[in-house]
């Protein structure tokens, strides 16, 4: 036989051969080959029998050999044996017998090659896949719920670096390479009587000083329509980025849960689940211990998910008193989210009261009041809504549910109490930008000696840039006050898991031998690894990275720092410091509850940005969008320079309120069509599997 042939397929002859032999009536032995003839026979089938059917299908008898009836008295033997006639043909050059052999082996090496090549480049993807590995380890021992938020972490990562390419190649890099470069305007030098300590840590920590007027904030882009020898649109650039940014996220997030939805059929798949993950979980091709302890651990955590869903799946229970509970819980609930609303709306308007008077004779309390109240209720309220959870009996899964829908009402207030503050202070220093104008007028005519320049044939003064009076430039402060925040958060994180997750084990691990009680089984035992806690800090953290990234271009490049560092140590964390929760239960297929508070905080934040470029007035000294009266206004100054005219006319008509109002009315009804179309194949999908399953 020759070298290209299939072990496989030599086994498919040999049993060919094997049926044909046992079925003939004769003993003697096979192997027999006849003379001149590279196929192997089988034994004769005794006289007058004729030779047997193999030979006739290898080797063409002749006439008149008999083969024909002989297959007839064996019609078990007619199906082999013609599949045996069909894989010589198709093998021809294989065996030998043509002019392709050569040709054969060629391809057959080739095809080997490319399957070879196709295996490598799949393990490449796969390797390619940023913490996959790591990923797959927290799986293996703490559950597909755990390793649920690194997925979704590496996701929103994935999300932050396309929102720093746009910000970063199309607004950062043109200002810092064909804008004006610092000291040539006053909105890009530090002011006199900032220069003193512009390069302090304290103060370039805060995000002032040389920081504040840099690349970083809106304040520091300058208001020409062109810059630089390539005629850059630096302020279209920077309004299409930033609308961009919104779009872009909208369509990921929105894409993901339909393709979620996809992934997730609309059935289940629980038939002969515990048959399945007992004869078919283990891979055979582990050749590595700690792989195979990672697949072991991994099996464990699978079964011990799976046993959660069937106790639920079958647990009986008391109905009216589950009801009573549940509704007993979600009042409590319900009296802790408008208790803290109403405190947090409390020290706001004290808040407001203090700055109205002056700062400068309070104490710290007073001038943290907000900041601490709010830290204090996101830090002791999740605890109190895990306490009333406890009161549902719901099935851990829509435990996790009720618990990140109760602690995102929480954070949603304090989001929103945030924004309000911010809204007050814009309000603020817009009054006090209609002073500053005033007295630059006064300043500017006390440099020709108290008129009023007029005439043009006047010499002009030179100022320094950093003399020249300056506006209070409100979309720098908020800017300023979401780079804060969102750093804050940052260090608040990584704090909180090394002296809560880090030092509390290290404690419990040594001092465990030395203590009254069993410390690793009672308090404060090891700490478990909060899961809605941590998928709202991310969520919340990204709805402040759309919120600001408009005034400040440089947050999606501090927040995929932020993501990064965290993967690490969170990774780090989880499988040092953490156990596994008491009930592993299995995460949803499709995850869309996470999207689904991702879309609602994203369109959420969306508001306060369009609102602020619809409706407030930018500042007339700083920013791309200076001397204008509202921000977009540069989409109507670009079609009028840049565009014919009756493309101008066209965009008029496509923007008319009477267009856009049936195109949105026909939108939401497609949508609900296309809603209740998809509902109504998914109940096919279910009746379909049912009937699969009775049939079975």
């Amino acid at each position: 036989m020759p070298d290209q042939f299939n072990s496989n397929e030599g086994l498919t002859i040999w049993a060919v051969r094997s049926a044909a032999c046992k079925s003939c009536d004769g003993h003697r032995s096979c192997g027999q080959e006849r003379a001149g003839s590279r196929s192997y026979l089988c034994c004769g089938c005794g006289p007058g029998t004729g030779p047997s059917p193999t030979l006739s299908l290898l080797q063409d008898p002749g006439p008149g050999s008999g083969c024909s009836t002989h297959l007839a008295e064996h019609p078990t033997l007619a199906a082999p044996a013609l599949e045996a006639q069909l894989f010589v043909e198709k093998f021809e050059g294989a065996l030998g017998k043509g002019k392709g052999k050569k040709f054969y082996a060629y391809k057959v090496m080739m095809m080997k090659k490319w399957l070879k090549f196709q295996r490598d480049f799949e393990n490449f993807k796969t390797a390619c896949i940023p913490w996959e590995f790591k990923i797959k380890e927290i799986e293996s021992h703490f559950g597909s719920s755990v390793a649920s938020y690194f997925i979704f972490l590496r996701w929103m990562y994935g999300v932050n670096m396309i929102l720093f390419g746009l910000s970063f190649g199309l607004v950062m890099i043109p200002e810092a390479l064909m804008g004006k470069p610092y000291g040539t305007l006053p909105r890009k030098t530090v002011p006199r009587a900032e220069e003193a300590n512009a390069m302090n840590f304290a103060t370039l920590w805060d995000f002032s000083g040389f920081a504040q007027y840099s690349v970083l904030f809106y304040g520091y882009y300058d208001n020409k329509r062109t810059i630089g020898w390539l005629k850059f649109r630096m302020p279209l650039s920077y309004f299409l980025v930033g609308v961009g940014t919104i779009g872009y996220s909208f369509m990921v997030v929105i894409r993901t849960m339909a393709k979620n939805a996809h992934d997730d059929g609309g059935g289940d798949d629980t038939s002969f689940n515990f048959s399945w993950k007992m004869f078919t979980s283990w891979d055979y091709l582990i050749g590595n211990p700690e792989t195979a302890d990672n697949k072991f651990a991994s099996i464990t955590t699978s079964f011990k998910e799976a046993i959660v869903e069937e106790q639920e799946s079958r647990k009986e229970e008391n109905i009216h008193l589950t009801r009573f509970l549940r509704v007993l819980a979600n009042f409590f609930a319900f009296c802790t989210l408008a208790g803290s609303g109403y405190l947090i709306y409390f020290v706001v308007r004290r808040s407001q009261q203090f700055a109205l008077e002056g700062m400068d004779n309070l104490g710290w309390w007073e001038r943290n009041e907000v900041n601490m109240v709010m830290s204090l209720l996101g830090m002791f309220c999740p605890t109190l809504f895990d306490v009333i959870s406890s009161l549902e009996n719901y099935h851990p899964r829509i435990a996790l549910r009720w618990q990140l829908g109760r602690i995102f009402a929480l954070f949603l207030g304090n989001l929103y109490t945030f924004i309000i503050a911010l809204m007050d202070d814009i309000n603020l220093k817009l009054e006090e930008e209609k002073i500053v104008r005033y007295n630059m007028t006064i300043w500017e005519a006390s440099l020709y000696n108290g008129t009023v320049p007029e005439n043009a044939t006047a010499p002009p003064i030179q100022v320094d840039p950093a003399d020249v009076p300056r506006g209070p430039c409100w979309e720098t402060m908020v800017g300023q006050e979401f780079v804060r925040l969102t750093v804050s958060d940052t260090v608040t994180t990584y704090i909180t898991i090394l002296i809560g997750d880090f030092l509390r084990a290290v404690f419990v691990r040594f001092f465990n031998y030395c203590w009254c009680w069993d410390l690793e089984y009672g308090f404060p035992s090891y700490s478990e690894f909060d899961i809605s806690g941590n998928v709202l800090g991310l969520i919340f953290n990204q709805g402040m990275i759309w919120m600001g990234s408009f005034y400040a271009p440089c947050l999606p490049a501090i927040n995929i720092f932020r993501l990064h560092t965290s993967m690490y140590l969170q990774c780090w964390a989880v499988m040092c410091c953490n156990v596994p929760q008491e009930r592993v239960f299995k995460a949803s297929r499709s995850n869309n509850f996470y999207m689904a508070m991702l879309l609602f905080i994203l369109f959420l934040s969306t508001l306060p940005v369009v609102y602020t470029v619809v409706s407030i007035p930018p500042s007339f000294d700083c920013g791309p969008f200076s001397g204008k009266t509202r921000m977009y206004e540069v989409i109507g100054e670009t079609l009028e320079h840049d565009f014919p005219s009756w493309f101008a006319k066209v965009f008029g008509y496509a923007s008319n309120p009477g267009l856009i109002l049936p195109f949105i009315l026909l939108m939401v009804l497609g949508i609900y069509y296309l809603n209740a179309t998809s509902k109504s194949y998914k109940e096919a999908n279910l009746e379909l599997k049912k009937k699969k399953q009775k049939e079975k």
